[in-house]
């Protein structure tokens, strides 16, 4: 793997524990592909002066920690704004290779008006992995779970699941939707053919899986990344994602702040292909 000097990850940050079990995801890739780590807290546009300066003097305190820790760079930043856009334009306009985001899941509020993860996650060009529990340090990313739709997009998160197999050693599970419409299944087993060919040609262990004819495949591909104790699930987000799927709900927001604990790594469609060879191997 060829170091890319640019390579950097951001970990957002709110003061919460979650934002630490991101940050603990973001060390781990971080010491594995040599990248720094940027720290970044959006505070409120109203804040006063005085609340701003120790709310930056508390990131850098645990910047500085953690990277004497763990012996990685991280670079905290506050900026003010909305977490809705600021995040995600960030990341677009700095190149980063991915995001890594804590999540507080489906509660309160969100309920009604959606997941705020997805809110931000949408906005992004970058891969956004999304945590709520501290990943396990002996075994992390292990058993991959890459659901398999009619999408074109499956053929994007692949080559992640494939590059994070590969340095993590782990196995990757293709959960494959099965439905009764012939021509959507037809477009299905194309993608399920594609992924396999690509699996085989690198190397990496994998199993197909099916699942319940006309099923629930969002809960479903939970269950069963819940019955294999995975470390990842790989999705891709909807596409133009309206108002109406905020509130009543993409098929990914139940997926993306699933109660389970599961790491979703998020795909923006046409997100992933420049950053694969950039995260991995440089360029």
């Amino acid at each position: 793997m060829r170091k890319n000097s640019s390579n950097k990850i951001m970990v957002t940050w709110d003061f919460t524990p979650v934002s630490e079990a991101a940050l603990e995801h973001a060390i781990l890739i971080a010491q594995k592909y040599l990248q720094k780590i940027e720290l970044i807290h959006i505070a409120e546009k109203g804040l006063p002066v005085q609340k701003l300066k120790i709310k930056e003097d508390e990131l850098a305190k645990i910047g500085r920690d953690a990277g004497t820790k763990h012996g990685v760079k991280v670079f905290p930043k506050v900026f003010k704004g909305s977490i809705f856009t600021t995040i995600s334009e960030y990341a677009n306009d700095e190149a980063f290779s991915m995001v890594v985001m804590g999540t507080h899941g489906m509660r309160g509020m969100q309920k009604v008006t959606g997941s705020w993860a997805l809110k931000v996650i949408v906005g992004s060009k970058v891969p956004f992995l999304v945590v709520r529990k501290n990943p396990d340090a002996e075994t992390p990313f292990n058993n991959i779970i890459s659901p398999v739709d009619f999408k074109s997009e499956n053929k994007e998160k692949l080559f992640w699941a494939i590059n994070i197999a590969n340095s993590y050693k782990s196995k990757v599970y293709l959960f494959e939707r099965t439905l009764n419409d012939k021509s959507l299944q037809k477009r299905i087993n194309v993608n399920t053919i594609f992924a396999r060919k690509h699996l085989i040609r690198n190397g990496i262990e994998h199993e197909l899986v099916k699942s319940t004819p006309g099923g629930n495949f969002a809960r479903e591909s939970l269950e069963f990344a819940r019955s294999k104790k995975s470390g990842l699930l790989i999705v891709t987000t909807t596409k133009h994602i309206s108002l109406t799927d905020y509130i009543f709900g993409a098929q990914e927001q139940s997926v993306i702040a699933n109660d389970i604990g599961i790491p979703v790594m998020c795909i923006n469609p046409m997100a992933s292909f420049s950053k694969v060879g950039q995260f991995m191997y440089g360029g």
